[in-house]
Order: C-alpha cells, then structure tokens, then sequence
C-alpha cells in the first residue's frame, strides 16, 4: 500500500474544478447502519460499482475513494475489494503525522487499512465534527462521482450526510443514493459488521507503505 499527502492547507478548503475533474468514486454516509442494514448497503454498492462499470460512468477503473471511519466507508470498503477495485482511504494527520481515529472509528480504520491500495493523508481533527465536515468536502470535491449512503434526513448535530449530497449537488458533481429497502439506522455508535474475510486489527503500519 502507497500513502500520499494532500497538505493543501485546511481540509474544508474549495478546490477549484474539482468535481469537473475528479476521476475517484467517492463515498459518504451514515455511520449508526445496524448489522442488517449494513449488508445490505454493502451488496448494493457491489451492484452500483457492477452496474457503473456496464455502463461505462466511472471514469478510472477500479478507484474508490472514502474517509476512514465506521458505516458506510467500510461498507463500500469491503465492496470495492470484492469487485477488484482500487481504493483509497483518507487518513487524519496532524502536524504530517497520521492521527489516532476516535475510539468507535478505530476497529473500522484497522480494516479499512487492510484493504486499501492506498492512503492518502489529510489534515483534519477526527475528533472535530466540522473538520471531519471539510475532510468530506475536500474528497467530494475531487471526486467525480458521489454514492451517498443516505435515509433523506436532514443533517443535524451528528450527521451531515444530507449537506455533502448538497454540497456535491451544488459543485455539479453526480450523486447517486444507496438506501436499500429495509434499511435502517441504530441509535448507537457503529462498529463495522464482522468479516471472515477480512482481518480487522489496530492502526498499524502497514508493509511497505511509502511516504511522500
């Protein structure tokens, strides 16, 4: 796995033509999916990924990209290596360091780690929620496609998936919606749904990751 920086000053800083220029799915969601909710959304994305590529819409084979973090990013995590994507994973850092996840993210980032091709790496506080705000931002602005793990509520003090599907919206960048029928949310933290195919772990480096 290769890991790159994107120091380009605060992570909820607009990057100009982004969304005309992007070439990475994007994806952003919910993160209280219950365990039943969260298979579900994790084999409809397979589908989404399957149909785009029928259709030709993604515009760089096999690069998905998603913030570390519980719900729907290791949902579409898991979905992207079951289809032989490449994914990327935004990391926190500070200071050019990488940042230790909040407590409930930590068992998703281990993961997420062991499945991505590669992180790139982005000042922003975890532990802020406006700074996780802008992190998103920052990646739905240099995407060029959005899948929005998304129930149609409004954002309010935990949740801002409802202001990213605008904020895409807004910066003509495509959003797609993934809330399969039956889904719905849990009322605590979330923690990914166990995988036998995929070791979860702790945030380690990993082998061979580069630096830049």
């Amino acid at each position: 796995m290769s890991t790159t920086a994107r120091d380009n000053g605060a992570a909820g800083d607009q990057v100009p033509g982004g969304g005309a220029a992007g070439r990475e799915i994007a994806a952003v969601g919910h993160a209280d999916l219950t365990p039943r909710t969260f298979a579900l959304v994790e084999s409809a994305f397979q589908e989404r990924l399957k149909r785009l590529e029928r259709l030709g819409r993604h515009v760089e084979p096999g690069s998905v990209m998603v913030r570390c973090g519980a719900g729907a990013p290791v949902a579409l995590g898991r979905a992207a290596s079951a289809s032989g994507r490449r994914l990327v994973v935004v990391i926190p850092t500070h200071n050019g360091v990488p940042a230790m996840p909040p407590r409930h993210d930590r068992m998703a980032a281990g993961e997420l780690l062991n499945l991505a091709d590669q992180a790139r790496l982005l000042p922003y506080d975890p532990n802020h929620r406006d700074s996780c705000i802008g992190a998103d931002e920052w990646m739905i602005a240099t995407s060029g496609l959005l899948l929005a793990v998304w129930d149609g509520s409004p954002t309010n003090g935990f949740d801002a998936t409802a202001h990213l599907v605008t904020y895409a919206r807004a910066r003509g960048i495509p959003v797609e919606i993934v809330w399969p029928a039956g889904a719905e949310r849990g009322t605590g933290e979330a923690t990914p749904a166990p995988s036998a195919a995929h070791p979860v772990g702790g945030l380690v480096e990993p082998p061979g990751a580069r630096y830049s």
